[in-house]
């Protein structure tokens, strides 16, 4: 009797895994799937300079292994958990890529090897994230309560992050299209900085009925603290994200500063909406 039990204890964390690992596959084919079939991110896979790749590849595994401290497929507490998940989470992303473009024959046989490696590098990164916050998309509701744990343990800093995570795959959603340039181009600069005050707008109105971890503690203060702490700061986090993400994918070569700040502009804004509904999507 005792053996029988021993054998489902150890089935139990095995199929759990297993279930996790499913939904991580679901999660990499349905975060990735509209830039999976998008023709500007086969080319940026050809394209993008290998040191700028290789950065952003380590600065994803950097935040996925923050997203699997809060909202991995499996539940982790410390980080080597948290790193083993968001290895797991980057494998799936990277064979969900390699699946989904050799079905949709973007990769094949007769492709040079750094053309076929690039578009399943760029790929992975919204892949590995859709894999790792898999449990927060699929999983059940009573997770939840021990992800606002993890957050109020984590602080301000941890706000801040998960800011950054929600801006970072909304931005690169569209940052490699030829769309957001255009609009760039088309604007003028009262046009920008309408843009600029909606999108801090927009996240402040996010932000404030979302609500996140902390932002209780600004109760005496009202909403200016909260416009403050988190809204403004949000926003900066959302350009900074922007800026970085145009500078990877080579949109800022060649052009002058009043360009970048528009084509940042640009950009803020589906990257301050990331970053107000990061809370929601990780």
């Amino acid at each position: 009797m005792l053996p029988h039990t021993d054998s489902a204890c150890r089935a139990s964390p095995n199929r759990n895994y297993a279930v996790g690992l499913m939904r991580a596959f679901g999660g990499a084919i349905l975060f990735a799937f509209p830039l999976l079939m998008t023709m500007e991110m086969w080319w940026l896979g050809f394209y993008i300079d290998t040191a700028r790749l290789l950065l952003f590849l380590l600065l994803n595994g950097a935040v996925l292994v923050g997203l699997a401290y809060f909202a991995g497929f499996e539940k982790t507490d410390d980080l080597l958990d948290s790193a083993m998940d968001a290895f797991a989470a980057y494998a799936v992303g990277v064979l969900a890529s390699t699946a989904a473009l050799a079905l949709f024959g973007i990769i094949g046989p007769g492709m040079p090897a750094a053309e076929i490696v690039g578009k399943i590098a760029v790929q992975s990164v919204p892949a590995s994230i859709g894999a790792v916050v898999a449990r927060k998309q699929f999983g059940t509701g009573g997770d939840d309560a021990e992800q606002d744990e993890k957050e109020r343990r984590a602080g301000y800093a941890g706000q801040l992050f998960l800011m950054l995570a929600g801006a970072l795959f909304l931005a690169f959603n569209v940052a490699p299209t030829e769309e957001m340039m255009l609009i760039a181009f088309k604007m003028t600069p009262w046009h920008g900085l309408a843009t600029v005050a909606v999108s801090v707008l927009l996240l402040h109105a996010f932000v404030y009925s979302v609500g996140f971890s902390g932002q209780e503690g600004t109760g005496d203060a009202g909403w200016l603290a909260t416009f403050l702490s988190y809204s403004l700061a949000g926003y900066g986090v959302a350009l900074l994200v922007s800026l970085y993400a145009l500078w990877t994918f080579g949109r800022t070569d060649g052009a002058d500063l009043a360009q970048i700040a528009m084509m940042t502009a640009v950009l803020g804004l589906p990257a301050s909406l990331g970053a107000a509904i990061a809370r929601l999507i990780v």
